[in-house]
């Protein structure tokens, strides 16, 4: 183990890498249950859709630890889920058999990509300020989550306000809402809300005084706390409940139906929605590859899991040799094999920061994490016992931390501290990294053609900001 992984070069342990692991699991856990959630309402089954995340998140993060070596875990994106249900599905009207067919095509996409060189161009591509904002900007984005997730925000939206929403019986779900919506600090009244932050006061002191292991250390102490305060219920957890039968049953649908005659067979049947078939499939590449450079450069850089040297190979090397090319690869792979087990596109999680933040430095903690997705298929209870105010103060500190590379940013230069202040921002805001990428990108060239500064704008920045700006005409017309 110690040969394969090089834990000693990295500087880690087995035990450092298996709590890494853990941290990073429990962090994004709720994957196994919003994402079946969002997508069964296009008509996917929600069990079928359980095991395909469970199946794809352990085939992508596999891949991440045992080809790349580097403390990554991949699942199906938030954001990317919602796209597919609620743009391509219910917006367009394609069945999401065919949905299914266009991740497909997203994934191979991202492979030629990842092969061909163009993604290391990409990289390349971003200028140093841009850089450091990639990873401040991803502090913010993973500190707002947990904040979310915490509970401390109410969000008030005004009735003119509200664009749509979905109705589910009496109770209305997935409300969009124009600029009415105001956040304010939430009542500290509720049990849920005084444990996170009796989580967060915990997880602070153990990371302050450099307790080994503080970040899962807070999370199990949250979790058991939550038991007495009645935020867990044990008895309503049936320990011996076992839905595997059943989801393998059910995943029969999904399997494959990307290829069926309700997939890909029928997406290209009439030509004259072939054009709004590939700019859909655009979307889903453009927001799946950054949002993984993004979630690289921001931890990565950091924290060392991809040196210099590494940086370097990637832009000259010819191939897939480096680590981070493997793990380009790896993430293209996993949104393949996603589509044909039947979920949407699998991204690098940004909550790997968690388990990154915890020690994680090797694919060691990638192989745990794929381990504790594939147990639990026969665990989903004990895995649900968990709640999210457990792992949202390990998200809002490892947050904190990555927020460093802010330091790196020339702030008193506007021409670096505009596009980095949109880059940031918008990840948070707008809860998506590559929304926030493209933000910054698109400033960054505003500001230098304004400054007749054009040289320093790369070809592909130009052509990545393009198909950025038409990536969002579109959606605008959808």
């Amino acid at each position: 183990m110690e040969k394969f992984f090089k834990l000693k070069e990295n500087n880690t342990t087995v035990s450092t890498e298996i709590m890494a692991g853990v941290t990073t699991f429990f962090a994004m856990s709720y994957i196994l249950f919003v994402n079946p959630t969002i997508l069964s309402l296009s008509g996917m089954p929600f069990q079928a859709v359980f095991l395909a995340t469970i199946i794809a998140s352990a085939i992508g993060t596999l891949i991440m630890g045992l080809f790349a070596n580097v403390p990554y875990a991949q699942a199906p994106g938030m954001g990317l889920n919602a796209f597919f249900t609620f743009t391509v599905v219910m917006g367009l009207g394609y069945s999401w058999e065919q949905g299914l067919a266009m991740v497909f095509l997203c994934g191979i996409i991202n492979i030629i990509i990842t092969i061909t060189k163009l993604r290391k161009l990409i990289i390349q591509s971003i200028p140093e300020s841009l850089q450091h904002a990639i990873g401040g900007g991803i502090g913010i984005f993973i500190a707002y989550v947990g904040i979310k997730n915490a509970g401390f925000l109410h969000f008030t939206s005004d009735e003119s306000a509200i664009v749509s929403s979905v109705v589910d019986g009496d109770k209305a779900t997935n409300v969009v809402s124009n600029g009415g919506i105001v956040p304010a600090l939430a009542n500290f009244s509720n049990p849920a809300i005084i444990l996170a932050l009796i989580g967060l006061i915990i997880t602070t002191i153990l990371v302050i005084k450099n307790v080994k292991g503080a970040i899962l250390i807070g999370i199990v102490i949250t979790t058991i706390i939550s038991i007495p305060m009645g935020v867990v219920d044990l008895g309503t957890i049936n320990f011996q409940q076992n839905s595997l039968g059943n989801s393998i049953k059910e995943l029969g649908t999904t399997f494959g139906a990307a290829f069926g005659p309700n997939g890909m067979t029928s997406l290209f049947s009439d030509a004259s929605k072939i054009p709004q078939v590939l700019l859909t499939v655009l979307a889903f590449s453009l927001s799946d590859i950054f949002d993984t450079i993004g979630t690289f450069i921001g931890t990565g850089r950091r924290t060392g899991i991809f040196s210099k040297e590494e940086e370097e190979s990637v832009m000259t090397s010819r191939g897939i040799h480096s680590k981070m090319d493997k793990a380009l690869f790896a993430d293209a792979i996993a949104t393949t094999a996603g589509a044909v087990v039947g979920t949407s596109n699998v991204t690098t999680y940004v909550e790997s920061a968690a388990g990154i933040g915890a020690g994680g430095r090797t694919g060691l903690t990638s192989v745990v994490v794929a381990a504790m997705f594939l147990l639990s298929s026969f665990l989903s209870p004990v895995v649900g016992a968990v709640p999210t105010q457990a792992t949202a103060p390990a998200l809002i500190l490892v947050g904190v931390m990555m927020m460093a590379s802010f330091k790196e940013i020339e702030w008193t230069n506007l021409e670096d501290a505009i596009p980095a202040f949109f880059t940031s921002i918008f990840m948070g805001l707008a809860y998506s990294i590559s929304y926030g990428i493209a933000a910054g990108f698109i400033f960054f060239v505003l500001i230098k053609v304004v400054k007749g500064k054009v040289k320093e704008i790369s070809p592909v920045l130009w052509i990545v900001t393009g198909l950025f700006i038409i990536n969002f005409i579109v959606l605008a017309t959808l």
